[in-house]
């Protein structure tokens, strides 16, 4: 066997193919992964320049478990074309069953238990409640679905913030219920049950050794719950992006393109859609169960209201309704929005940058009997989602595909990642033809016509 087949032989193996195929989805993990390290050395070497633009990495905690909750509500809205507005009904069962379990409220359930059997056991509560609910909803279809699931969710909330069981210590429902004792919700970190990690304790445990390597401290609750938050949601995309793939996920989008057409042709589609909205309602309540690692809180406004699933949907258009990955993406823009229009004390942002490089004879200035440093407090800090409904609705009349989508039409191919692996085996044919390699036979050659009939 010759080199140069021997090459090509390796070229063409499945470890090969399979890093070629998934190259963006490798270098976005990987950018995800420095992304805290990153952000230390930038904020370091340009200070508020670098603040202004970048989210915290706490930011980034909220900002995975959100976009899981919103590549949910794309699974199922995306992919089939039914809008679930009542979507933040999963993302509560999932915050309230980790919290409940937690503090020992759930029946036949021990108190404290590992984070990640009480996160899988809400999600199949959430996805059991699914199947409740689109037994009623899928009968209708439009508008008709959107209000029942929507109308389903405000019941749930509003029943949330009078139902006592929902509380510890006789606490006020309506102001949310807190993992342990009331009092001890300043004293909570961030949360994660992974080995070598205490369950509903983001600190290492002693097992595991020291926690600096190389001058940086893996020790660091935030850092080790963004690395065990990003670690779930990677997990979940691409549990959701196989199913997609799958042949399952083929009749879902049938459906979207053409109901009718879908049942003329055999396929059940009622229970595709039950069995596709029991999926979405699953990785939404690991979204909320997510929120509990962050935020160690569940209440009524923050998990069960209707603008839960309403920002999902609004970065969801923005990201890109049916691309998946797309609503990740447009929670990062969303949230780069917030801390581009903070304080600094919230995370950075312009003014402060504004304020630290003018100088004050501009700051001071007065047209019409405000002053330049004032018109900015009254018209940039704090108003975020006055900007974000903005750009909602800029979305909406000029890139109604979303980012990525528009990204995937200019690329001209069914996603990035198709488009990238193109682009390598165009340049790894290239250069084996520049350096005289033949392809096998098989790449190049006709199957010989067989004498059978």
């Amino acid at each position: 066997m010759s080199t140069e087949t021997t090459d090509v032989d390796m070229a063409n193996s499945w470890p090969v193919q399979y890093l070629q195929d998934h190259t963006v989805h490798i270098a976005v993990v990987l950018l995800f992964v420095a992304y805290p390290f990153v952000y230390d050395i930038l904020v370091d070497l340009f200070a508020l320049t670098a603040e202004m633009v970048l989210p915290e990495p706490r930011t980034m905690l909220t900002i995975l478990a959100l976009g899981l909750f919103a590549m949910s509500f794309d699974f199922i809205s995306g992919y089939t074309g039914y809008l679930s507005f009542g979507h933040g009904a999963f993302f509560g069962i999932g915050a309230y069953f980790v919290v409940l379990g937690y503090n020992g409220q759930i029946p036949l359930l021990p108190a404290e238990l590992p984070f990640m059997m009480l996160m899988l056991m809400g999600a199949l509560a959430a996805a059991l409640f699914a199947l409740v609910v689109g037994l009623l909803a899928f009968r209708l279809s439009g508008v008709y679905f959107a209000m029942i699931t929507l109308g389903i969710a405000e019941i749930m909330y509003v029943v949330s913030q009078h139902w006592d069981y929902l509380t510890v210590d006789d606490s006020d429902p309506a102001t949310g219920t807190a993992a342990g004792s009331p009092s001890d919700v300043e004293l909570f970190e961030p949360v994660i049950g992974i080995p070598f990690i205490d369950p509903l304790n983001a600190t290492v445990h002693p097992a595991f050794g020291e926690t600096t390597f190389l001058g940086i401290n893996f020790g660091d609750p935030v850092i080790v719950t963004y690395f065990a938050i990003g670690s779930i949601v990677l997990i979940c995309y691409f549990l959701m992006q196989r199913i997609i793939h799958s042949p399952f996920g083929r009749v879902m989008i049938a459906i979207r393109e053409n109901e009718q057409r879908a049942k003329a042709i055999g396929y059940n589609v009622f229970y595709y859609k039950i069995g596709a909205f029991m999926i979405s309602a699953f990785f939404g309540a690991i979204g909320g169960a997510l929120l509990i690692v962050i935020n160690g809180t569940a209440s009524p406004d923050t998990t069960l209201f209707f603008l839960v699933t309403g920002f999902a949907l609004v970065a969801t258009i923005i990201g890109g309704l049916g691309t998946l990955a797309g609503p990740l993406f447009g929670y990062i823009f969303l949230e780069g929005v917030e801390e581009f229009l903070a304080r600094k004390a919230s995370g950075g942002g312009l003014q402060p940058w504004l304020q630290e490089i003018l100088p004050g004879s501009v700051l001071n200035a007065s047209v019409s009997g405000v002053t330049v440093d004032e018109g900015m407090n009254a018209f940039m800090t704090g108003h975020g989602e006055f900007y974000t409904g903005i750009i909602f609705v800029v979305f909406v009349l000029f890139v109604p595909i979303g980012m990525l989508g528009t990204l995937r039409a200019r690329l001209g191919a069914d996603s990035v990642a198709d488009w990238a692996t193109t682009r390598i085996e165009k340049f790894r044919t290239e250069s084996e033809s520049e350096a005289g390699v033949e392809p096998p036979a098989s790449e190049t050659d006709p199957e010989p016509e067989s004498d059978s009939d």
